[in-house]
């Protein structure tokens, strides 16, 4: 039983306890570790509490658009910080009249070639002042990371290979490439983030041999591809949101560019746009490699080294006579005799391939292994950008005679691989800086026609004559 005698003794106990624990730096650090620990015992830290405060990298501040390279080609214009709200695009600047007219970044997204006007008007995009964004756009902005680039094109002219890779794909990765020469840019620079189709709501822009879809999973695969009714959803939530950095392509706006009446290409305008050198490479092996799992390695004289190995350089004949535009049945037994018989000499070994009847992941393979490409003009030329370049690497396009396009002779400049025209039994070929004049696609009958002309053995010696190339060695 407790008398007034415990209590007082157990009273100066507890006291003296109090203040030893107090004066004891150990003590107190471990009890302030155990108030710390019973403090978050019924709430662990988030995993997300990084993502509270803003990167000071993405500015959420309406800050002004830049123009990292200017504007040397229309229809490929890149921008830093460009703002979107309610489906319409801002640039933010104090010197509007620095920036380009508008006509040569984009168009109002409706097909090209009908009868109404469709350059593009406020609705498509504004170029504004700081002041006037303040009213527009207001104090904040969502920061949508990384690169991305906007097609702002109906797919009119999306769901063909030729258009979407030598063109579209082949246009924005060379102007992106130029960004490489700016400096304070880092390098290598990142893959683009995601492609935007604004003005696309379905799946119409894959082409219907299907290879548009997987081909682009294989070149980018983290990079999303968005239609529609992505840009809509970022309209319905009715705030600004901003770039970090985008590129407006536009076909409407490429072909305003006074280089296209030179070639008559989208990509016309890209052409005098310094690119970086082999810009191209990186995407091509990583397509390559994502579509047909391995990277075919060739030594300096083209012959494939890598399992499974060739015994000298391959020459792929792409056949069209299971087809329309197609040579005569004796001149394509001519071309393909000549050929068999460097392969029995053992300068080449030869591939035809009749594209139609392979699946596209045996097409790629065939052509990445491959340095010398044969055909006539086609959209199966479109193939040689899976070709390694190389001192060798050649594309020898067959034209009916007089006929010339640029289509296959712009794609080889930015592969790097050499490029003849043939005209029976004439061949054309032009230096870096020269070009064949003009276009001229002749009759329908001859251009299009199943009676095209060749001298197979004025191919085959072509195809000697580059495999034959000496080649000087770089120190």
């Amino acid at each position: 039983m407790w008398t007034r005698r415990h209590l007082v003794f157990a009273v100066i106990i507890f006291t003296s306890s109090l203040y030893l624990l107090s004066s004891n730096p150990h003590v107190e650090q471990v009890s302030s570790n155990l108030r710390s620990l019973t403090k978050h015992a019924s709430s662990p830290p988030s995993p997300f509490d990084s993502l509270e405060t803003p990167n000071a990298n993405h500015d959420t501040q309406i800050s002004e658009t830049t123009l990292p390279l200017g504007a040397p080609a229309p229809g490929f214009t890149i921008f830093d910080r460009l703002y979107v709200r309610n489906g319409t695009l801002f640039a933010v600047t104090q010197h509007p009249e620095g920036y380009p007219d508008l006509i040569y970044v984009l168009s109002q997204g409706k097909n090209k070639g009908g009868p109404d006007n469709i350059d593009p008007t406020p609705r498509e995009m504004q170029v504004i002042t700081p002041t006037q964004a303040k009213d527009i756009l207001g104090d904040y902005a969502t920061v949508i990371e990384g690169t991305s680039i906007i097609l702002y094109d109906t797919s009119q002219f999306m769901a063909h290979y030729y258009h979407w890779w030598g063109e579209i794909i082949l246009g924005a990765m060379r102007i992106y490439s130029a960004l490489s020469f700016i400096p304070g840019i880092e390098t290598p620079l990142p893959v683009p983030s995601r492609l935007l189709l604004p003005n696309v709501p379905d799946m119409s822009w894959r082409d219907k041999a299907g290879v548009n879809g997987p081909l682009m999973h294989a070149a980018f695969p983290s990079s999303s591809i968005e239609r529609s009714d992505y840009w809509k959803d970022l309209s319905d939530i009715d705030q600004t949101f901003v770039f970090e950095r985008a590129m407006l392509v536009s076909r409407v706006a490429a072909h305003k560019s006074p280089l296209s009446s030179v070639w008559f290409k989208m990509i016309s305008s890209t052409m005098n746009v310094t690119a970086a050198v082999d810009f191209w490479e990186p995407l091509r092996r990583r397509a390559v490699q994502n579509m047909i799992g391995y990277l075919p390695m060739m030594n300096e004289a083209g012959t494939v080294m890598s399992p499974p190995t060739s015994s000298a350089p391959i020459v792929i004949y792409v056949s069209r006579q299971g087809g329309g535009r197609r040579l005569r049945k004796e001149d394509d037994e001519d071309l393909v005799n000549g050929l068999k018989e460097l392969e029995r000499e053992g300068i080449c070994e030869l591939h035809v391939a009749k594209m139609e009847t392979m699946k596209f992941k045996r097409q790629i393979e065939a052509v990445a292994r491959s340095t010398i490409m044969v055909g006539v003009h086609g959209n199966g030329l479109t193939h040689q950008i899976w070709m390694p370049p190389s001192a060798r690497s050649t594309v020898i396009e067959i034209f009916y005679p007089e006929t010339y396009l640029h289509d296959y002779s712009m794609l080889a400049r930015n592969m790097g691989h050499k490029h003849y025209a043939v005209w029976n039994d004439t061949t054309l070929t032009y230096p870096a800086g020269q070009w064949f004049k003009g276009v001229n696609e002749g009759t329908r009958d001859n251009f299009h026609g199943n009676s095209i002309p060749v001298h197979g053995k004025t191919v085959a010696d072509l195809v000697r004559q580059r495999l034959r190339l000496e080649v000087i060695p770089e120190f």
